[in-house]
């Protein structure tokens, strides 16, 4: 748990791995100000809560977790993708994925769980499975790709394609340091039976250091 904006807006900015020069030059601030409010020694306005926010490219939800550890009220509203609010979102998915077809195509949400897909994503699944695709196994893409029951069994340079995704998740799972879901999925997929140890570590390589 965070104690305050100072603390989060730090986090955010390592995961990012900017430098407080390049975020106090996106945010329009001086690295002194931006210091300030990372220490505690200084208290954000909510426009400047959104101004960082905008400048690390944050996620709508995560811009109204630093809101709140601000001690404002959250601006942005989430919806269900079910949600009668999102009537006109459904349909342009629908409309989207109907003009994929033949072709398998797929809507899924930010932890990879699969929302919706086309006739041509059932009948590839299918396939593949040999009958009913296992909606423990195949309801989120990335279980599918590491489960030993999944798609696994089907794909020849498995290996490689799995250590590419494995990094993609330590990633992913890095950028959002408040995302338990996207550590869970990691963590989950990586201690699968026969996945590499290897994979179980970030490598990150090329990337210089922040402070």
């Amino acid at each position: 748990m965070h104690a305050g904006l100072g603390p989060l807006l730090r986090e955010w900015r390592l995961a990012r791995r900017l430098t407080q020069q390049v975020l106090a030059d996106r945010a329009e601030i001086s690295t002194r100000h931006l210091s300030f409010l990372e220490t505690g020694r200084s208290q954000a306005s909510r426009e400047m809560v959104l101004v960082l926010g905008n400048a690390l490219e944050l996620p709508l939800r995560e811009r109204n977790m630093l809101l709140g550890a601000a001690g404002f009220a959250p601006v942005y509203r989430e919806h269900a993708l079910e949600d009668a609010a999102m009537g006109h979102v459904r349909r342009a998915l629908e409309r989207l994925l109907a003009q994929q077809e033949p072709y398998p195509a797929v809507v899924m949400d930010r932890c990879w769980n699969v929302l919706r897909m086309n006739r041509g994503a059932v009948r590839l699944f299918v396939r593949l499975c040999g009958g009913a695709p296992d909606p423990e196994i195949y309801g989120n893409l990335v279980v599918a790709l590491y489960h030993p029951e999944g798609l696994r069994q089907v794909i020849v340079d498995w290996p490689q394609l799995a250590a590419l995704l494995a990094e993609r998740l330590h990633r992913e799972a890095a950028a959002e340091p408040d995302s338990g879901g996207m550590r869970a999925l990691r963590d989950r997929v990586l201690s699968f039976p026969g996945v590499p140890e290897t994979m179980r570590q970030a490598s990150f390589e090329g990337t210089p250091p922040v402070t």
